[in-house]
């Protein structure tokens, strides 16, 4: 298991931080990632793997006017 914005969901071997967003509809441009407290670098989201038990937190940008 793995926490989302402290939301437990499955794990899988090989999960990216790219696969997890696509997976969860959030549109990967608009979105800064922290796991266990460490921030995320987009140009790492296709190949930062996601372990067992990490902690996310996702913030998912709008605009509005």
């Amino acid at each position: 298991m793995i926490r989302v914005n402290d939301n437990e969901l499955s794990w899988e071997k090989g999960l990216t931080v790219e696969k997890l967003l696509r997976k969860n509809n959030f549109l990967i441009h608009l979105c800064i990632v922290k796991i266990n407290g460490i921030h995320i670098n987009k140009k790492s989201f296709s190949t930062q793997i996601i372990n067992d038990k990490d902690d996310l937190k996702i913030v998912h940008l709008v605009a509005g006017g």
